[in-house]
């Protein structure tokens, strides 16, 4: 009997060890883990921080206020008042975006829209640097809204929203109409969905694989080959 509990004493003690190997290994490998992952999220974190102000710097951007509203929170005690605040952003050059923010108090609801309209801004092909290349119309819930191009001396014909959108956007010549609802919100969504689906004949042209010239020569009268690529390099800013 003193032998059996000896040679069982023996094994116990012989496999503690390797358990304890096994678990320092374990651990090892998930501080190792760790470490690996804390220095990849560090690394993206500076990254991103000394990006953000490189792409920032020269840029003089237009900030427009929309619409403030008031909003207001049920919670035990009572009602929390806070502001809603839908802010549109642009360069003025063929770049804009919209966003919104709630907070406690107006400044800081308008800075939070004001980043939020920075990171969503999209990029909108204009003819000449002053109007649309063609007309269009976007849709959003019950907002739908027209926006068609104008000659040179039109101005922004658009109320409210949309006007604040072109502006930013660098429109000189546009004529727009909303139809249904006035939510600022909605009109705003309809307004970019249009934008969205605009086209310069630049890309078309790349698309499929032609020049600008081609698709300008197919109006039914006859140009000369200078009138074509001033009228190309026109149109193709």
């Amino acid at each position: 009997m003193a032998d059996e509990t000896n040679q069982e004493v023996e094994t116990v003690s012989a496999a503690a060890p390797e358990g304890g190997e096994r678990e320092g290994r374990r651990g090892r490998g998930r501080g190792g883990e760790r470490g690996e992952r804390g220095e990849g999220r560090g690394r993206g974190r500076r990254d991103d921080r000394r990006g953000k102000p490189e792409e920032e710097q020269g840029e003089e951007l237009i900030e427009k206020l929309v619409h403030i509203n008031r909003v207001s929170k049920t919670v035990k005690g009572g009602k929390r008042f806070g502001f809603a605040a839908l802010v549109v952003v642009g360069d003025g050059k063929g770049r804009v975006g919209f966003g919104h923010g709630k907070a406690r108090e107006v400044p800081e609801a308008i800075t939070k829209a004001t980043a939020s309209a920075k990171k969503k801004m999209i990029r909108v092909a204009l003819k000449e640097g002053r109007t649309l290349h063609h007309d269009g119309k976007g849709h959003f819930g019950a907002g739908k809204v027209n926006v068609r191009s104008a000659p040179a001396g039109t101005g922004i014909i658009a109320g409210g929203p949309m006007r604040a959108v072109f502006e930013s956007l660098g429109v000189h010549d546009v004529v727009t109409k909303s139809v249904g609802t006035s939510n600022p919100y909605n009109m705003i969504r309809a307004t970019f969905a249009a934008l969205g689906e605009q086209t310069s004949p630049k890309s078309v042209a790349q698309r499929r694989g032609k020049k600008v010239t081609d698709l300008l020569n197919r109006d039914g009268h006859h140009h000369t080959e200078a009138q074509l690529e001033a009228a190309a390099a026109a149109i193709t800013e």
